[in-house]
């Protein structure tokens, strides 16, 4: 499988990347190491997790993703196949389980790398990330931004404690998840003057009902070299087709769950069934067409696939084979035009 640069590392991370965050929900652990097993024989050599896994996120399930993960390290001696990534929880009153309240603090990072390679059984993360920023702004599901004023940890502590911990050798390289251009720049801006190592990466959402990370993120993604790592390139599943018409598939992860609505409404399913026809007036599945025109962005250094079945993480790692012609992504963008990022 094709790899790419990740940042200005000397790391070459599959086009593709293993998501996790099912694992230790709607997966067994059994089932996790059946994931692995088959990505790795796939050629997929990177995978993400976060301490917070599974979603969604509870105390009693806190931390069994990485869990699942060291105990297949343990039994199959395949750290050294595998880069890993994982990610510190940001602050937020939901996730009072983490920390009696998770911070992006020196020493709450710390308390949560040290607890992260204790359940991974390892000793290095090779992409550390910060989930979502310390300060109040639009992730999870905002588009717009209404600014606010808050007191939160400066950013010069959090990098400063990353720096730590590259020095340190626990983790190898950081990057930034959930954020925006400024977030981004900001960051870069401090790394810089300070002679820091500088983020490698975005995991922010990306997908045919969202495409808002090309309005600005997209130009920093090339100009600074810190690549997109796309979660919900399936928006959870409904680009699959699978919830049109009022369909509630017992396994889907809509269906079981209330909390993810962020890809539901008319206008998300006006504009779904526009690409479930174009998918089948071109002969291959939703679920290919809509992998692949995340795969191939230039701006997209990897593509963060999730499934709950086997037959689903097959059908995602073959869409690695597929390449959109330019009159297929022609159009997909008058789809696109009509139906502009119906969901956030």
């Amino acid at each position: 499988m094709q790899k790419r640069p990740l940042g200005n590392s000397d790391l070459q991370v599959t086009k593709l990347c293993l998501g996790t965050m099912t694992w230790g929900e709607q997966n067994t652990e059994a089932q996790a190491h059946e994931q692995m097993d088959y990505a790795l024989e796939r050629g997929i050599n990177f995978f993400d997790t976060a301490e917070m896994y599974p979603v969604p996120p509870k105390g009693e399930t806190q931390g069994r993703t990485e869990q699942y993960i060291g105990s297949w390290f343990a039994r199959s001696g395949n750290r050294d196949k595998v880069i890993l990534a994982s990610k510190v929880a940001g602050p937020g009153d939901w996730m009072t389980h983490i920390r009696n309240g998770p911070q992006l603090t020196r020493a709450h990072i710390r308390e949560a790398v040290e607890s992260s390679l204790r359940r991974l059984q390892t000793d290095y993360i090779d992409l550390y990330q910060l989930h979502w920023p310390a300060r109040p702004t639009n992730f999870f599901g905002k588009l717009g931004y209404e600014h606010q004023e808050a007191e939160t940890t400066p950013l010069e502590e959090t990098l400063s404690a990353l720096q730590e911990l590259i020095h340190e050798g626990k983790i190898r390289h950081y990057g930034l998840s959930n954020e925006t251009a400024w977030g981004t720049m900001k960051v870069l801006q401090i790394a810089d003057q300070n002679r820091w190592a500088r983020p490698l990466s975005v995991q922010n959402p990306y997908n045919l009902l969202n495409r808002s990370y090309e309005v600005g993120l997209a130009e920093v993604s090339h100009r600074e070299q810190v690549g997109l790592l796309a979660y919900s390139p399936l928006a959870f599943g409904v680009l699959s087709g699978k919830y049109l018409n009022g369909q509630l598939p017992p396994e889907g992860r809509i269906t079981l769950f209330e909390r993810f609505s962020r890809y539901k409404g008319e206008h998300a399913e006006q504009a779904v069934q526009k690409y479930v026809d174009l998918a089948a007036d071109l002969g291959i599945s939703p679920v290919t067409l809509a992998l692949a025109f995340v795969t191939q962005q230039g701006f997209v250094t990897s593509n963060i696939i999730g499934a709950t079945t086997m037959a689903q993480l097959q059908e995602n790692i073959d869409s690695a084979d597929v390449v959109l012609t330019a009159e297929i992504l022609e159009r997909i963008n008058a789809i696109h035009k009509v139906h502009s990022n119906p969901c956030p």
